[in-house]
């Protein structure tokens, strides 16, 4: 029997509608109940002994191009008000983990006993499910305030236009020198869904007429490689009545290669995928070694660290770098030397490796706060009329990043 192709679109859609209405309502109720559990797990937090570690979920839709990040930033001038100074804080380096998760829900094509005889193709969902995969996991070093270290920048008659840039949080920036935060490209954070198309409704006489689920699977099959022969006939210019330009025949060849794939659907299944993003922080006191941050189920995703149904994602802090310790005379001297002046950090370092099936998913050097030390500017630089110093500093370590005048 021959048909035309838009017979052919017709009984593909028809079919198609057809297996997917008895669905629907079963589906819906199957993702609201597993959505309700997904959420349950991601609005837990927990804070414990030296560390300090929140778990939150954030479903950030953006633009599909990339946000600048941006610290915000106060210039200050010292006034009478004031005391003629700046208090400002050191920072203590913090560790905020983002892991990608994505879920994937699998829902078998009608036809999957018939995948094999019709279409030849093996390894077909026989059943619906869901599962998790962890993706990307990223660290981002970030300075936050230590209230143990804070300061007070005093200026006196003899400085020139002295001002001070400092964070909305109270770190240091900058000293008589113009500070722009560096602008960073933040990743794109947006929760993504793919999800099946659902075409129109459509009946032939051949599927009004099939009488069982057999019968149903056979003629889809003879309409998929029907489909297939009109796309090959139109590459090799064989068909009966040709696209008349090159852009007419884009559209139907799409067109016909959509068909298809929503057809083979109904054999071999077809899936959603939906990312999800998660925050953890902490803040380490010293080293690490296999600190539960979080766990992953590939049933259940994202768990707190203390629920036993995943499995450990671990963070080692190994220091790298560390500021020698002072023995009391040391000390004693170099506290009165820090009593005047402008107190910054010097860094150590550390190796930061995040691990999960004994595989790193993140393993970096990087600036780390804890294991360094503080020393000062002596308050003379700051007083030189004719060319006062200016001084830039990492916000996020404290550390000085230039001295210019």
């Amino acid at each position: 029997m021959k048909y035309s192709i838009l017979e052919f679109f017709r009984g593909a859609e028809c079919l198609i509608q057809t297996a997917q209405d008895a669905r629907c309502t079963e589906q819906g109720s199957r993702y609201k109940e597993q959505g309700d559990r997904y959420a349950a797990h991601s609005s837990r937090c927990k804070a414990s002994g030296a560390r300090c570690m929140a778990l939150c979920v954030l479903s950030l839709l953006l633009l599909s191009s990339g946000i600048s990040a941006q610290t915000i930033v106060e210039k200050i001038v010292p006034t009478k008000a004031s005391g003629e100074g700046v208090v400002y804080y050191l920072p203590r380096t913090s560790f905020i983990i983002n892991a990608e998760v994505t879920k994937i829900s699998v829902k078998a094509g009608v036809y999957y006993k018939y995948a094999e005889r019709y279409l030849g193709i093996k390894n077909v969902a026989t059943e619906d499910r869901v599962y998790y995969e962890l993706g990307a996991v990223t660290l981002e070093n970030k300075g936050v305030p230590d209230v143990d270290n804070k300061y007070r920048i005093e200026f006196r008659q003899k400085t020139v236009a002295p001002f001070v840039y400092l964070t909305a949080d109270g770190l240091l920036c900058a000293i008589n020198e113009e500070y722009v935060p560096e602008t960073k490209a933040a990743a794109v954070r947006q929760e993504q869904k793919s999800v099946t198309g659902s075409p129109s409704s459509v009946y032939t006489e051949d599927l009004l007429m099939a009488g069982s689920v057999a019968r149903q699977a056979e003629i889809a099959a003879k309409q998929i490689y029907h489909l297939r022969d009109s796309r090959t006939d139109i590459l090799t210019g064989d068909a009966d009545n040709l696209p008349p330009d090159g852009e007419a025949m884009k559209i139907v060849i799409s067109k016909l290669e959509e068909q298809e794939k929503e057809l083979t659907k109904l054999f071999v299944g077809s899936e959603t995928r939906e990312k999800s993003y998660f925050d953890v922080s902490i803040i380490p006191e010293d080293e690490l070694d296999r600190e539960v941050l979080f766990r992953f189920s590939s049933k259940l995703g994202i768990l707190d660290d203390n629920d036993l149904g995943g499995e450990p994602v671990y963070i080692n802090v190994k220091s790298v770098e560390r500021a020698p310790e002072l023995d009391a005379k040391e000390a004693e001297k170099k506290a009165k030397a820090m009593a005047k002046g402008v107190i910054y950090n010097v860094p150590g370092k550390a190796l930061v490796e995040i691990i999960y099936n004994n595989k790193a998913l993140f393993k970096k050097e990087m600036p780390f706060v804890q294991f360094g030390t503080r020393e000062v500017l002596a308050p003379v630089i700051l007083e030189d009329k004719k060319e006062p110093v200016k001084v830039v500093f990492y916000p996020e370590t404290g550390a000085i990043k230039q001295i210019s005048k």
